[in-house]
């Protein structure tokens, strides 16, 4: 009835408790690295689009002046001859300028444009996974202040049964006192070991205020209470976002080595140059005049790097040697989760074996304390003999609570653990 009456109590406090799976998404939506999302997707998008202006055309300009040592000349018999026949064939000057624009545009890259793109996603995607096991993190701590609040609220429910129950030997004790039938040195006993349990209460008070003011600064809201999770079933595939992480690592691999493929493909490209200078294209006319003029010529190009070959067996074993890595995480990953549930799971089942006992300790320990109260009245017992009664009692309750809450705990780590 006790109980009842201290439950009822905190009821007002309880409706507006915030459940485990609200504080790990506030946590979540909290934590400065939640903003890392937007700015991996920006930058991914960024260097996406960059690359895929490669099929754009490539524009450059120039301008330029040389001074040769030497320039394309007749001979002094022909310059002559020409000189006889009245043509004044001035040769070129050894000056010479030009200014000019280029312009290129690839036509067949043999997919490298398309699979540098791909590769780019690809990291994105590795980077957007390499966040997600970070934040994954965040609930673990959330879990520890969480658990540890629950823990904080049993130990205060039944540290004010325990004050009441004290209370009412201190009434009883009173009475006896005025009745003559009790020292007031017991009466005086039970009221310090009442204060004593006031003062465990208050300590208790103080850490659940610090938990609460940790929990709300964690999760970016206030906090007033929490709420007891419900038995749930454990086990099931794993699903931790280190899986989709080492997943994204190999599907980055996959694309870098379609790169290399991509790499030994020949180009082809056409273009297009003009310049205004001197000389221009037709040489014989600028012999004879010194003026600038307009030159352009158009084209098509194809060019194959066979010096891809050269580093083509390296590059080739470091990703397959990158590859094997990853998936030896992975293995090594799943092995230590794997034996992380199985002790979670003995945990889980010791924690239900004990609780199995609780509930009959917990009788046992309140007829022992109900039969030491009436002992007690009838002067077979001293007071000492009560209070530790009472204390055993209260610790097969702090027992059982514990035993609870801690099987809680494992059930919902083994979540974290599977993410299930």
């Amino acid at each position: 009835m006790k109980k009842l009456l201290a439950i009822m109590m905190l009821l007002p406090i309880m409706a507006g408790a915030q459940t485990l799976e609200e504080c790990q998404q506030a946590a979540e939506r909290n934590y400065p690295l939640i903003r890392q999302y937007g700015l991996i997707e920006k930058t991914t998008d960024l260097t996406v689009s960059n690359i895929r202006k490669g099929w754009l055309p490539q524009v450059s300009a120039s301008a330029q002046a040389t001074y040769q040592s030497n320039v394309v000349a007749f001979a002094d018999q022909m310059m002559a001859a020409y000189r006889q026949m009245g043509i004044d064939m001035k040769g070129l000057t050894k000056d010479q300028y030009r200014v000019g624009i280029d312009v290129q545009q690839t036509v067949f890259d043999g997919g490298a444009i398309r699979q540098a793109a791909e590769i780019a996603r690809r990291q994105g995607r590795v980077e957007e996974a390499q966040t997600e096991v970070a934040m994954y993190q965040i609930r673990k701590r959330v879990n520890e202040m969480y658990f540890a609040l629950l823990m904080l609220d049993e130990q205060m429910l039944l540290n004010h049964d325990l004050q009441e129950l004290l209370a009412g030997n201190e009434r009883k004790l009173m009475s006896m006192v005025k009745g003559g039938t009790a020292a007031e040195s017991d009466w005086q006993n039970v009221k310090a070991e009442r204060l004593n349990v006031g003062q465990q209460a208050a300590n208790l008070e103080s850490q659940k205020r610090m938990l609460l003011s940790m929990l709300s600064a964690f999760c970016g809201m206030e906090v007033k209470n929490v709420q007891k999770p419900a038995m749930t079933e454990v086990g099931g595939v794993n699903n931790r976002p280190e899986i989709q992480l080492f997943n994204a690592q190999l599907s980055l691999a996959d694309a870098q080595e379609k790169a290399l493929r991509a790499a030994l493909m020949p180009r082809l490209s056409v273009f297009a140059q003009g310049y205004y200078g001197y000389p221009g294209l037709n040489m014989f006319e600028d012999m004879m005049s010194h003026d600038w003029s307009l030159n352009g010529l158009i084209g098509a190009r194809l060019t194959w790097n066979i010096g891809a070959l050269y580093t083509r067996k390296n590059d080739k074993a470091k990703i397959e040697l990158q590859r094997s890595l990853t998936e030896t995480n992975r293995a090594v990953f799943l092995f230590n989760s794997s034996l992380e549930q199985i002790q979670q799971n003995e945990e889980i089942a010791r924690y239900k074996r004990l609780m199995a006992d609780d509930e009959e300790i917990i009788a046992l320990r309140s007829a022992v304390r109900k039969a030491a109260e009436s002992k007690l009245a009838h002067g077979i017992i001293d007071v000492n003999d009560l209070v530790r009664e009472i204390n055993q009692e209260q610790a097969a309750r702090v027992q059982q609570s514990m035993h609870e809450i801690e099987m809680l705990k494992e059930i919902y780590d083994n979540k974290i653990t599977t993410n299930n």
